[in-house]
C-alpha cells in the first residue's frame, strides 16, 4: 500500500503531547505544522470548542488541528504538576483506552513528552518519574523532547566568559560544549535507569525562531514507528522536511521499481512518478 492509499484509509496521524506549563509545546506544534496560527480544538463529538492550550483550559480527549496541516491531530496533557495524582490517572487511562482501539484511526500513534531545559533544576519531577516507571503505553512509542535546549548554551557561554574567553569564541564554542555535557548528564542517565524508558530523545533549541529546524524531530519520530503503515502515514503527512520525504521515497519505493521492465515504457514512467509523488501529497507537479 502506498502513502496515498494509506492516507485515504487512516486519514490523520495522531500524537499525544505531554509537558509542564511553558514547556514550549505550542511553539513545537506550530513549527511542525509550519504555521503561527493557534489550533482549532474539537471535543470528542467533533464539535468545535473555544478554548486554548493554557493549563487548566483543555481536556486531553479534545483534538487539536492546525488548518495549515490538518493531517496531524494532537491531544494535549499539561503534565502532572497541575493535577498531581488525578492528572496522572487521566493520562494513564487515556493512553490505555487509545492503545486498545481496534480502529487504527482512533489509536495514538506516538507520544511526545516535553522536558524544558530552561528551568534551574533541569530535572525530572516526581510526576514525570512516575510516568516513566508506571505508565504502560503498550505499542505506542514514547519520545522525550528536551525543549528550550538553547538555555544550556547560555550556561556554557557564561562559564566561558568567566574564564576570559572572547565573546565571539564563547558563542561559537557554547553549543558544542552544552551538547557534550548533556550526553553525560543526569537527564539521560535517568532515562536509562527507569523501568519504562522512552524509545528515543531529541534536543530542540531556538524553536521560537523563524528558521528553527524541526527536522531532527521529524526524523527521530519516523525512526520510532515500527509499524510500516504508520511510518508511511507520518512521512507523507509532515511538510517541514522535504529531504525526509525524498529519502523514504527512494528507499521504500524507487528501489523496488527501478529494475522493473515496465519502467522503460512511458506509462511505466508515469506509474513510477505517481508512486514517488505519493510521498509528497502537499506538493503538486506541473
Amino acid at each position: 500500500m502506498d502513502p496515498s492509499e494509506i492516507k485515504k484509509k487512516i486519514g490523520r496521524f495522531r500524537i499525544l503531547i505531554i509537558g509542564r506549563a511553558n514547556a514550549g509545546k505550542t511553539t513545537i506544534l506550530q513549527k511542525v505544522c509550519n504555521t503561527r496560527e493557534d489550533p482549532e480544538i474539537y471535543n470528542g463529538a467533533g464539535k468545535k470548542v473555544r478554548i486554548t492550550m493554557l493549563r487548566g483550559e483543555h481536556h486531553i480527549k479534545n483534538e487539536m488541528v492546525f488548518r495549515h496541516n490538518p493531517g496531524f491531530v494532537f491531544h494535549d496533557s499539561c503534565g502532572f504538576e497541575a493535577g498531581g495524582e488525578s492528572e496522572f490517572n487521566k493520562v494513564k487511562a487515556f493512553i490505555a483506552e487509545r492503545s486498545r482501539k481496534t480502529d487504527i484511526k482512533k489509536r495514538l500513534h506516538v507520544i511526545w513528552y516535553c522536558i524544558p531545559m530552561d528551568e534551574a533544576a533541569r530535572s525530572f519531577t516526581e510526576g514525570e518519574a512516575k510516568f516513566f516507571s508506571q505508565c504502560d503505553t503498550g505499542s505506542i512509542p514514547v519520545m522525550v523532547l528536551f525543549t528550550k535546549f538553547d538555555a544550556l548554551y547560555d550556561v556554557e557561554f557564561a562559564q566561558l566568559r568567566k574564564k576570559g574567553t572572547s565573546w565571539k569564541e564563547s558563542r561559537e564554542l557554547a553549543p558544542k560544549l552544552a551538547e557534550d555535557s548533556f550526553v553525560n548528564g543526569p537527564q539521560l542517565k535517568f532515562l536509562k535507569d527507569v523501568r519504562r524508558p522512552p524509545e528515543c530523545h531529541v534536543c530542540l533549541s531556538n524553536m521560537n525562531l523563524d528558521d528553527a529546524d524541526c527536522g531532527p524531530l521529524m526524523e527521530r519520530t519516523a525512526g520510532t514507528l515500527h509499524n510500516e503503515v504508520l511510518m508511511q502515514l507520518f512521512i507523507s503527512t509532515q511538510q517541514t522536511n522535504l529531504k525526509l520525504c525524498m529519502r523514504y521515497a527512494v528507499e521504500r519505493t524507487l528501489a523496488k521499481l527501478v529494475d522493473s521492465a515496465e519502467t522503460t515504457l512511458d506509462e511505466g514512467h508515469e506509474k513510477v512518478i505517481g508512486k514517488l509523488g505519493a510521498w509528497f501529497p502537499h506538493l503538486s507537479a506541473r
